[in-house]
C-alpha cells in the first residue's frame, strides 16, 4: 500500500483481503527508492502473492512499474492489481505485456495530468492574489535576531534546534535580504 502523504489513509486499498503482511510507504510514487517498497522487495519469496490495489500505488511512470513487476516476478512471485483485475506470473501472455504497458502509461499520464492542473492552478491563485505560498517559519523580529547571532559568531545547528527549523532554513535566512524595519 501506498500514500502519497502522512494525513492520507490507506482504509480503501485491500480492504477487505486476506494478506499475511502489510508494506505501507507514506511516500510519492514517483519515486522508487521507498522504504516498505525496498523491504518488500527483500522480504517476498518464491511462491508469494504481492497484492496491490492499483497500478499506481505500485509506481507513477511506466518503466518502474514494468521493472517491479520483472523484478518480482523474476524471483517467483505473483502480482496482482486489484481494480485493474490483472495478474502478472512472469510467464505471462504478450496480451498481459500489453496490458501493464497500457495500464501503466495511463497511470503516468493521469499524473502529469494532475501536476499540470495543480500548476495551472497555481498560477490563477496567484494572478487572483490567493496564492502567497508558504508562511515565513519566523517573524521578521525572529529573522532578525537569527542574522546577529549568527553574525556574532553561534553556530548555525544550535541556532536551528532553538529556533525550531532546519540548518538549511537558517541558512535561507542568512541569505535572505533583510526587509526594511
Amino acid at each position: 500500500m501506498r500514500v502519497s502523504s502522512v494525513d492520507q489513509n490507506t482504509v480503501r486499498q485491500l480492504d477487505g483481503a486476506e494478506v499475511e503482511r502489510t508494506f505501507t510507504d507514506k511516500a510519492s510514487g514517483k519515486d522508487a527508492a521507498r522504504p516498505k517498497l525496498e523491504e518488500l522487495i527483500a522480504f517476498v519469496r518464491e511462491g508469494d502473492t504481492v497484492l496491490v490495489h492499483s497500478m499506481d500505488r505500485l509506481a507513477r511512470n511506466l518503466d518502474d512499474l514494468r521493472r517491479l513487476v520483472r523484478t518480482l516476478t523474476g524471483k517467483g512471485v505473483r502480482v496482482e492489481f486489484v481494480k485493474e483485475s490483472l495478474t502478472f506470473t512472469g510467464e505471462d501472455s504478450p496480451m498481459a505485456t500489453l496490458l501493464l504497458s497500457v495500464m501503466g502509461a495511463f497511470a503516468e499520464f493521469e499524473r502529469a495530468l494532475i501536476l499540470e492542473r495543480q500548476r495551472e492552478g497555481i498560477a490563477a491563485a496567484k494572478q487572483r492574489g490567493a496564492y502567497t505560498g508558504r508562511k515565513p517559519a519566523l517573524t521578521d523580529d525572529q529573522a532578525r535576531e537569527l542574522r546577529e547571532r549568527a553574525a556574532a559568531g553561534e553556530q548555525k545547528s544550535a541556532l536551528a534546534r532553538e529556533f525550531g527549523i532546519s540548518r538549511e532554513t537558517v541558512y535561507s535566512y542568512l541569505r535572505a535580504v533583510p526587509t526594511a524595519d
